[in-house]
């Protein structure tokens, strides 16, 4: 029997901007406007008086923190795949799910879903960092709204199985 070969990928493969570089142009904006609103809700729950002027001042280092963020997620994704190789078509055929589709095996899941929370752990620190240099949040504004931005801007689109 011929082995199947498969091209696996995350939600957002690298060679798809490659072809179809225009994308950018609405991941990058779409991105952009979901980091803003989550930070700009945070600081409305919190009942924050300068919620503007604390987006102004964040809003594009919050953006790219959550890009390295999901770069760290990603990263754990390919650790997972690439580990596989080595151990045969059984453990090949069952983390390849990884990439593939995440509810195709209990530890693909399990893989998948750390990723996520990795991401999404990276972007909490990396927001509780750069929030330090926003002398118009206290530290529990920091904080509760880190955790906002790392809860709903964590890579959950990784637990969408994607297939080509």
């Amino acid at each position: 029997m011929k082995k199947q070969t498969r091209i696996y990928n995350i939600i957002l493969p690298i060679w798809i901007l490659l072809l179809f570089p225009q994308l950018l142009v609405f991941v990058i904006p779409g991105n952009l406007i979901v980091d803003c609103a989550v930070l700009f809700f945070a600081l409305l729950a919190l009942k924050h008086a300068q919620k503007g002027a604390v987006v102004k001042k964040l809003w594009w280092k919050l953006w790219l923190l959550g890009f390295a963020a999901d770069a760290i997620g990603v990263a754990w994704m390919f650790l997972g795949w690439l580990l596989a190789i080595p151990f045969g078509d059984w453990w090949v055929d069952t983390l390849s799910y990884i990439l593939h589709n995440p509810f195709g095996h209990p530890l693909a899941f399990l893989w998948t879903l750390a990723g996520v929370a990795l991401a999404g752990v990276c972007i909490y620190f990396f927001d509780k960092r750069a929030m330090r240099s926003c002398e118009l949040l206290d530290g529990r504004q920091r904080h509760a709204a880190a955790l906002a931005m790392a809860i709903v801007t964590a890579p959950w689109l990784f637990l969408i199985p994607t297939y080509l």
